[in-house]
């Protein structure tokens, strides 16, 4: 077509699309602007009109059952672009991150700072680099700011968990140690008391008498571990609708050689891989309403989709919150999710968390020695201080997400329709933009982002919900972190994801690291995203191509 053909077909393009959303129901409407943006430029012969008739069709119905019309006038509203745009190239989301992206694709590629952030305030995160990465040592030591681990612990650096600030893997086997997954603990509420307490998250969740809410598989010296972390792994194979097989590995773990009594057959148990670090300032920066209408709006709309925010009980203020941070949105910000994961993770106490990962019953943790430093100020003795905590906290925000890569690659691109033709962005809301606030987030102020994620938990089925020590699926009312049940997980940030491998070749996906592949990853979703997986397993292998080409895009 002439250039002057191509500016009338988009001006008509234009006006049509205004026309049908204003006059048609969304979902549908949806469906036909994408069909003429596709059909305008097509060759005018009866043959090619009609196979243009045929595709439009056929794209009306795709996206007219992917996602409900107020899920899609959500995400529009959230993304300020129709969705037009967002299926088709974008070049702004190549820079995922915004102004604080980077373009580097090697094993450093999730460890370097946002791209915007001035020569001035480098310096700050480089120190908090350098405690993220550097172990901890035991009490009494001669390096008095890095002393204080334990005395039970899961790792003696950030670092050990998030290797090169990417996520963790399971152990391959028994022998295997459990450096970068941890098991989160819970009981079931047994009081009236309790369940109160609960349903206003006033309480995380009620904790082991003997073994608190989460397992620390080592301990200083004299100091008995609280048990070992062993897993075995049972293939499930997959069979896709044109005979090709996917074979998957379930896990169960085991916990054993307990260091202080048997556990309880309904005690419940969370193994978790630690998640990447990258672009976690960015996601503090999502207001809090954008999180939550997306659950009002699930919540209220005819779908299977029905994702929900948590509301937990924030220790740096004592109020309740919306949670956005952790497998389960248990966090509500950066600066107290690093402060817990020193405190549970590492043993090290904090002016958030001031007090020592120890049970009471815990005889020898609680006496054994500690490196706390008086604060003064009226403040308790801690093993990390509140300039070391706002140092680690500049780090963690700072740590920049990598620009895609093949954006515009055809594959690339036909993947990425079929991951919103079969309405993965109903869980995976794919751009924000950002708000300047008040704050010195300088850095995040105001970026256009991609993560791909709704920081909502949702029901995704009994293949991947948590079980008792004893095997058992818990019930669903069973609250095991603030209003998160077993079953609920909050929905990961894309962004990055093509890399994690290239960061650590032994990175998993989800959250007890079970898929070793990103297609094993989908496989695995079932409840909520049941359907959008039995669409998965009705593609050909071209199909399969080109969803994974636009994973590994991002």
């Amino acid at each position: 077509m002439s250039s002057s053909n191509v500016s009338t077909a988009k001006q008509s393009i234009a006006f049509y699309s205004s026309l049908i959303f204003k006059n048609t129901p969304l979902k549908l409407s949806l469906g036909i602007a994408c069909a003429l943006s596709l059909s305008a430029c097509q060759p005018s012969d009866n043959a090619a009109n009609n196979t243009a008739d045929a595709s439009s069709q056929a794209q009306e119905n795709s996206h007219s059952q992917a996602i409900t019309s107020e899920r899609a006038q959500t995400i529009e509203a959230l993304a300020g672009v129709p969705m037009q745009q967002l299926v088709s190239f974008d070049p702004q989301e190549i820079k995922q991150g915004g102004d604080t992206g980077i373009s580097i694709t090697t094993s450093e590629s999730y460890s370097k700072p946002s791209s915007n952030i001035t020569a001035s305030r480098k310096g700050s995160f480089f120190i908090g680099n350098a405690f993220f990465r550097q172990p901890w040592v035991v009490a009494p030591a001669s390096t008095d700011s890095r002393d204080g681990l334990g005395a039970l612990f899961n790792v003696a650096a950030c670092q050990s968990c998030h290797i090169k600030d990417g996520r963790g893997h399971a152990p391959m086997s028994s022998d295997d140690d459990a450096d970068s997954l941890l098991i989160r603990l819970a009981m079931p509420a047994t009081t009236d008391e309790q369940r109160q307490k609960l349903k206003n998250s006033l309480i995380e969740k009620v904790v082991h008498p003997m073994y608190g809410g989460q397992l620390q598989d080592r301990g200083v010296q004299g100091v008995p571990a609280e048990a070992r972390i062993a897993v075995q792994w049972t293939d499930k194979p997959v069979t896709f609708a044109d005979g090709h097989v996917e074979t998957l590995r379930a896990p169960t773990f085991n916990l054993t050689k307990p260091g202080y009594g048997p556990f309880n057959d309904e005690l419940m148990v969370s193994p978790r891989v630690a998640l990447p670090m990258i672009g976690l300032g960015l996601l503090e920066q999502i207001p809090d309403d954008d999180i939550k209408k997306q659950a009002i709006k699930a919540k209220n709309a005819n779908s299977d989709i029905s994702g929900k925010f948590n509301m937990v009980m924030d220790p740096q203020t004592g109020k309740v919150a919306l949670g956005r941070f952790g497998w389960k949105a248990g966090q509500t910000k950066l600066i107290t999710q690093n402060q817990s994961a020193f405190n549970e993770d590492m043993g090290l106490t904090s002016n958030i968390r001031p007090h020592e990962s120890c049970m009471p019953t815990q005889s020898a943790c609680v006496n054994a020695a500690t490196g706390a430093d008086e604060q003064g100020n009226g403040k308790p003795p801690v093993e990390v201080n509140d300039e070391v905590a706002k140092f680690v906290e500049f780090y963690t925000r700072n740590l920049a997400v990598p620009h895609r890569r093949n954006a515009e690659d055809k594959l690339v691109l036909a993947g990425k329709k079929r991951f919103y033709d079969m309405g993965c962005q109903s869980c995976h809301t794919p751009r924000y933009q950002l708000p300047k606030t008040d704050d010195d987030h300088l850095e995040q102020h105001g970026q256009v982002i991609y993560p791909y994620t709704d920081l909502l938990l949702h029901d995704m089925g009994n293949d991947l919900a948590d079980r008792t020590i004893a095997g058992k699926l818990p019930s669903k009312d069973l609250q095991v972190e603030f209003l998160a049940n077993s079953y609920e997980w909050r929905t990961p940030a894309l962004w990055g994801i093509g890399l994690a491998q290239t960061v650590d070749p032994q990175a998993t996906f989800l959250h007890d690291g079970r898929a070793r592949t990103l297609m094993e990853a989908v496989l695995w979703h079932g409840g909520e995203a049941e359907k959008q997986k039995q669409k998965v397993l009705k593609l050909d292998k071209q199909g399969r191509a080109e969803l994974t080409a636009f994973l590994k895009s991002l």
